[in-house]
């Protein structure tokens, strides 16, 4: 294939289909999905790994931009594993694959369906409901009947773990949803520091991405505008938070081997300049945002969940913004066009000043085009580096449910090799 410019005389493109086949250092394992994640690398996790053994050249592996932490998934029984993202929900995700393991005292289910149960039925009675949605079929009735759950915002509780209730009843999940998700989570904290802490969270943000009547993510909650909407809506008010919990969690924890995990992991919740230094020497996985969407707009409830903080809410014009999110939310300046080549800029210079290889995962779609990018790693990298570039096609799911959920894109890995 032809080069990207006559510039680049080191700068080489190959289709991964085109390679020869060999065999691969790291090779994906079984592993769990607990949420759903746009730009989830999952589907192409065998041509990422093919680009992290092109360059690996032994030592650790730094999961830059961790996400739904997949990489920690696939190859996290093979190699000491760096899993950092800014966002706290991706080190749940992250300690689940990297760090538990069945040390005798992971909770059975049934303990944990006793405990959560208590604590439901307790805080359900005392809440006094009387409306439900199993019997709605009047669109007009169903309006009212979320607005009234909705309004919970601003009552007053006098007791603890009652974010989810207060905070977002009425909105991706109904109140009885949201008291089943604040009791699991009660009941995880009385694990934490625990092997068993970071999969009951994990499980429980996957029955909230299952029940949630979003599109998969949490950007916005949909309204009732019409019979047919209502009855779509209705279809995920109906289900069960803890069903969706306990088949994950017989899933998951079926994984768990009782042999603690011997690979000494490391996961951390930095920005990606910080944990370049805290990382050291070694092989960086780096997948940034392509677009000009925030991370945390659309996963800020799985942040809250994480956290369990009752961060303040976002507020315009004296209103509480529709999708609730959290006001000081991480901002990525890859996901702002005049920040986008100075980050990519100091993310070079990072990787040259402390002697780290690296893959840098990007789309043919993102804010700045492969070219510059590709000449940025040039410029800064210099002839210390030698730098290659794959592409494979693949189809990208934007996580919508009508217009443009599936996208065709490119998926490139710019590969510099040190030395």
């Amino acid at each position: 294939m032809a080069l990207i410019s006559k510039e680049y005389d080191q700068f080489v493109e190959s289709d991964v289909h085109s390679l020869q086949k060999q065999d691969l250092a790291f090779t994906s394992r079984h592993y769990e999905h607990f949420i759903k994640y746009m730009g989830s690398k999952s589907k192409i996790m065998d041509f990422l790994l093919e680009g992290i053994n092109s360059v690996y050249s032994g030592d650790r592996v730094c999961d830059l931009f961790a996400g739904s932490a997949s990489l920690a998934g696939a190859i996290g029984d093979q190699i000491p594993i760096h899993s950092n993202d800014i966002q706290n929900y991706s080190a749940v995700l992250a300690n689940t694959y990297l760090n538990a393991w069945d040390d005798g005292n992971i909770p059975s289910l049934e303990i944990l369906k006793e405990l959560s149960t208590q604590i439901f039925e307790r805080n359900y009675k005392s809440l006094n409901i009387r409306n439900s949605y199993q019997n709605i079929s009047d669109v007009q009735a169903f309006i009212e009947l979320e607005k009234s759950e909705q309004k919970l915002i601003d009552r007053r509780f006098n007791r603890d773990w009652h974010l989810f209730v207060k905070y977002y009843s009425g909105t991706w999940w109904n109140i009885e949803q949201c008291l089943w998700i604040d009791a699991i989570r009660e009941v995880a904290e009385t694990h934490k520091n625990t092997p068993a802490y970071s999969v009951i969270l994990s499980c429980l943000m996957y029955a909230m991405a299952y029940t949630s009547q979003g599109t998969g993510h949490f950007a916005q909650y949909r309204d009732a505008i019409s019979e047919s909407s209502m009855k779509d809506i209705l279809i995920y008010r109906k289900r069960s938070v803890w069903d969706y919990f306990a088949k994950k969690y017989i899933s998951a924890t079926s994984q768990l081997s009782s042999v603690k995990p011997k690979y000494k992991h490391t996961v951390t919740a930095l920005d990606f300049s910080e944990c370049l230094d805290v990382f050291g020497s070694g092989t960086v996985y780096a997948d940034p945002p392509y677009c000009f969407v925030h991370y945390s707009r659309f996963y800020h409830a799985l942040e809250t969940i994480a956290l369990y903080d009752y961060p303040e809410i976002q507020i315009k014009k004296g209103k509480i913004v529709k999708g609730r999110y959290r006001e000081n939310r991480h901002q990525s300046p890859f996901c702002i066009k005049t920040q986008v080549p100075s980050a990519f800029h100091t993310m070079f210079e990072k990787i040259k000043a402390n002697g780290q290889s690296l893959v840098l995962s990007y789309s043919n779609t993102g804010m700045i085009s492969i070219e510059e990018i590709g000449q940025l790693a040039e410029d800064i990298l210099g002839s210390n580096y030698s730098l290659e570039l794959l592409t494979t096609s693949h189809e990208h799911m934007t996580l919508g449910r009508v217009k443009d959920r599936h996208r065709d894109v490119k998926e490139c890995l710019l590969l510099a090799k040190l030395g």
